[in-house]
């Protein structure tokens, strides 16, 4: 389904013939997702390349592999019937920024559901019959026995979920014990399950009352409403023991006075991970000495890396059930239906809304 600009619908584009170079791999979808940033693009929030296939989110089931045996992220090969999710992004290997394991921001990186649809590469989007994988693509291999609306997000959401919590424990002066999480949508409700899933005691904060109790169901220990004042908020520190303010805090609604805030929630040698700010909003305020003064750390999350999309996928295998992931997916469309999914998702909408190109 190619998207062109905000104020057309998508429209059915076929595509007869995939070339597979080396090392590269032709799924059949199984199941997709549409992100926030999906939503954003198709409104008109961000800016892209056009025409392209939007959708970063999914899985499927490889259909044919090109030469020089291909293989996933952890080194087997790869073969005709495995059932795989991927990467968001492609990186060469072996540029300056690879090197240093930057490897979301490879100098010839191309993402997956943001790349302008042309002849060589147009399988390109997870809102699609099929993908075409390239070479310097992470894969991993999935059982058949988790649902796909579990799977799904992992190559986006819950990735980028694992890789915030992983960036802020590499940061911390010591064990973190606090975590204060902005924003209940995929990617805070899934690090507040894994950060639960440590022993940390973790606060949410969002506006819709239905996310909050949904946080609470991942783990957290309280969860308040941004907008009702300081004494629902209190309520929500004093019930994590987090006082003097919190080891972690992670923002991830993208929402301006969200991001202005989390100095003030930082405790003394405390971690800040900025993970929403994905589009452009006015610039924010930053209170340069309370940094200086309190010693804390300030940091970007932006994608993620192999290691942090096999971890993710390790995490949620072994956990999907003891945490309620299968209700994060609360709407299921088809292909054709693609614009419907979009206007049920965003705020007061489910969590996820599901595309199912099979049907």
């Amino acid at each position: 389904m190619l998207w062109r600009a905000p104020e057309l619908p998508h429209e059915p584009a076929p595509v007869s013939r995939v070339r597979l170079q080396a090392l590269e791999v032709l799924v059949e979808i199984e199941l997709a997702t549409i992100c926030g940033s999906d939503v954003h693009t198709s409104r008109g929030r961000r800016a892209a390349s056009t025409p392209l296939i939007l959708g970063h989110e999914q899985l499927g089931r490889i259909v044919a592999v090109g030469s020089g045996a291909p293989r996933a992220a952890d080194g087997a090969l790869l073969a005709i019937g495995d059932r795989i999710l991927w990467s968001i992004a492609a990186s060469c290997g072996v540029c300056d920024r690879c090197a240093v394991g930057l490897t979301q921001k490879c100098r010839g990186l191309r993402k997956y559901g943001h790349e302008r649809f042309q002849d060589e590469w147009s399988l390109s989007g997870g809102f699609a019959t099929h993908a075409h994988l390239l070479a310097g693509t992470p894969i991993v291999r999935l059982p058949e026995t988790v649902p796909a609306a579990v799977l799904a997000p992992v190559s986006c959401g819950t990735a980028t979920a694992w890789a915030a919590l992983a960036a802020a424990e590499r940061m911390h002066r010591s064990v973190a014990a606090t975590a204060f999480v902005s924003g209940a949508g995929l990617i805070g409700l899934t690090l507040t399950a894994m950060a639960s899933d440590r022993g940390i005691r973790v606060v949410v904060a969002d506006p819709d009352p239905t996310r909050r109790q949904l946080a609470l169901r991942f783990g957290a220990a309280a969860s308040y409403n941004p907008l009702a004042g300081p004494a629902e908020r209190q309520r929500a520190v004093d019930a994590a023991g987090a006082e003097d303010g919190f080891d972690v805090v992670v923002e991830a609604s993208g929402a301006r006075e969200a991001v202005a805030g989390a100095v003030a929630a930082a405790a003394v040698g405390g971690v800040i991970v900025l993970v929403g700010s994905v589009f452009p909003t006015e610039p924010v305020p930053v209170d340069a000495e309370q940094i200086v003064r309190r010693l804390i750390t300030v940091t970007g999350v932006h994608n993620y890396t192999a290691d942090d999309l096999v971890n993710a996928t390790a995490y949620i295998l072994e956990r999907w059930s003891s945490h309620p992931f299968t209700e994060l997916v609360g709407d299921t469309v088809v292909l054709a239906d693609l614009d419907e999914g979009i206007r049920r998702s965003g705020p007061g909408g489910p969590v996820r809304v599901a595309v199912d190109p099979r049907r």
